[in-house]
C-alpha cells in the first residue's frame, strides 16, 4: 500500500513552500473548490456534473444534514501514532474512502477517467469505475496497476450486456461489483432539461458500452427490445453542432456513433430491475455485489435476504428524487437494521474531513468522493485529483487525531452528537 504522507508532513511542506510564494492551485475550502472549477468547463458540463433533480432540494439536505451533526472532541489521549487505514472486500483503503463512480466526464476533460485512475494510483486509493465512463474500464486497470478497482454496474434492458460488462470487470482485475439500483429511470433534472442537454447524446459517457462486444453487436445488427423513435430534431446550426461534436467522441464511423448514441439511451437503464435479479448476478459471479442507492431500512434488509455483500446509503447526489432524505439522515437507522459485520458505505454530500469522520462516527465502514474530486479534475485534470484526494486524507486524519480518535475502531457514535 501506499504510504500516505501525514498530515503533519504535508502541512509542514505547504508552508515552507509558501515562503518562497508557492501556492496550491487546488482550494482547499470546498466552496472556493466548487467556484474556481466553474470557471474551468463549459456550462452544459457544469450543470450536468453540479446539478441535481428538479429544485435540488435533496442535493441541498445533504449538506445541511451533514453539517447539523457536531463532534465531540475528546482530550488527552496519547494521540502521538495513529492508523486510519482499511480493508474492504480485500480492497487496501489508505483512508476510509473510495474514488465514487461519476458519468459522462469526458465532458469534463479529455480522457478524464484515465486521468483519475492515475491519480487513484498515485494516492493509492480505490477507484469505482463508472459504468458510463469516457473510458474503457480495460484502459483505467491498466494505468492503476496493482491499485484497487471496483466496477459500477447499471442493469440495462439486455441481461447478456450486464454480464458481458460483469466478466470485462472480473477479467481487468475489480474487487467488487456496484449494483446502482436508484436510477433505474432518469431523474427530472431541471438545468440539463433547460438546454436540452443529455451528454450520451453525444457520445460522452458511453465507452464502456461502445467497447462492448454485446452492445457493439447490437449496434451493427439489431437489438430485439428496440423501439422506433419517430422524435427527430429540426436541423438548424445547433444540428449541426451535434453533429460535429458526435463525430468528435466518437472513433468510428458517423453512422455507427449515431447508432451507439440513441441505442444506449434506450437500453441503459431497467425500470423491470428486482431483487431477485440480485440472487441472479450473484450466481453468475464470484465478486462481492454491494447494492448502491439504499435510503429506506426495508430495503436494507431486502439487500441482505438477497445476498447482497453490502450497500451503499446514497440518494445518488440529489440528482434522482427532489426532496428524498440526506443520505447520513438514514444511516443510522440503517445501521441498525443491519449490524455489522454488514458493510455499510455512505455516499453524497462528502465535502471534508470531518464529513468522513461523521459518517464513520454514524456507522459506516467508508464513504464514496464525489463531486470534490470532479472540481480538481476540472481545474488541474490529474494533478486536481490527486490534491484533492490527499487534501481530504490528511483533513479527515486530522479531524479524527483532534477528537481523541488513533483508529477506525475508536470512531463511533459517543463521538457526534446531533442537536434538538
Amino acid at each position: 500500500m501506499i504510504k500516505i504522507q501525514t498530515a503533519f508532513e504535508r502541512q509542514r511542506e505547504i508552508y515552507i513552500r509558501g515562503i518562497a510564494g508557492q501556492r496550491s492551485d487546488i482550494p482547499f475550502n470546498s466552496a472556493e473548490l466548487r467556484a474556481k472549477a466553474k470557471k474551468y468547463v463549459s456550462r452544459a458540463a457544469w450543470d450536468y456534473v453540479d446539478g441535481a433533480a428538479s429544485d435540488e432540494a435533496t442535493m441541498a439536505r445533504n449538506r445541511t444534514a451533514l453539517d447539523e451533526y457536531r463532534i465531540i472532541p475528546k482530550m488527552m489521549r496519547n494521540n502521538s501514532a495513529a492508523s486510519f487505514s482499511a480493508e474492504l472486500f480485500d480492497t487496501r483503503l489508505p483512508a476510509p474512502f473510495l474514488i465514487a463512480p461519476i458519468g459522462a466526464l469526458d465532458m469534463v476533460t479529455k480522457r478524464a477517467d484515465v486521468k483519475i485512475a492515475a491519480a487513484c494510483r498515485q494516492t493509492g486509493t480505490p477507484f469505482i469505475f463508472s459504468n458510463q465512463a469516457g473510458d474503457s474500464m480495460e484502459s483505467c486497470a491498466t494505468v492503476m496497476g496493482e491499485t484497487d478497482r471496483w466496477f459500477q454496474l447499471y442493469w440495462s434492458k439486455s441481461d447478456d450486456l450486464v454480464l458481458s460488462l460483469v466478466k470485462r470487470a472480473e477479467d481487468c482485475g475489480c474487487k467488487a461489483i456496484v449494483l446502482t439500483v436508484d436510477t433505474t429511470m432518469l431523474g427530472w433534472r431541471s438545468r440539463d432539461l433547460s438546454r436540452g442537454y443529455l451528454p450520451f447524446l453525444k457520445a460522452y459517457g458511453i465507452a464502456q458500452y461502445t467497447s462492448d462486444p454485446v452492445f457493439m453487436k447490437y449496434v451493427r445488427s439489431r437489438w430485439e427490445g428496440e423501439v422506433q423513435n419517430d422524435s427527430k430534431p429540426g436541423f438548424t446550426i445547433d444540428t449541426i453542432r451535434h453533429i460535429l461534436q458526435l463525430r468528435a467522441n466518437y472513433k468510428g464511423p458517423f453512422k455507427e456513433a449515431m447508432r451507439s448514441a440513441q441505442l444506449f439511451t434506450q437500453m441503459y437503464t431497467n425500470p423491470a430491475l428486482h431483487w431477485e435479479q440480485v440472487s441472479w448476478l450473484k450466481s453468475k459471479t464470484n465478486l462481492p455485489v454491494i447494492i448502491k442507492g439504499i435510503l429506506h431500512p426495508d430495503d436494507a434488509g431486502e439487500a441482505v435476504r438477497a445476498g447482497a455483500d453490502g450497500i451503499v446509503v446514497s440518494n445518488h447526489g440529489g440528482r434522482q428524487v427532489n426532496g428524498a432524505v440526506a443520505s447520513i439522515d438514514m444511516l443510522p437507522e440503517i445501521r441498525r437494521a443491519v449490524p455489522r459485520p454488514f458493510k455499510i458505505l455512505l455516499d453524497s454530500g462528502i465535502r471534508n474531513g470531518s464529513d468522513v469522520f461523521k459518517a464513520i462516527a454514524l456507522g459506516a465502514d467508508a464513504v464514496l468522493l464525489g463531486r470534490p474530486y470532479v472540481y480538481g479534475l476540472a481545474i488541474a485534470g490529474q494533478q486536481g485529483v490527486e490534491s484533492v484526494v490527499r487534501n481530504l486524507q490528511n483533513d479527515f486524519e486530522l479531524t479524527a487525531r483532534l477528537s481523541g480518535c488513533r483508529s477506525l475502531d475508536e470512531i463511533n457514535s459517543t463521538c457526534v452528537h446531533l442537536p434538538g
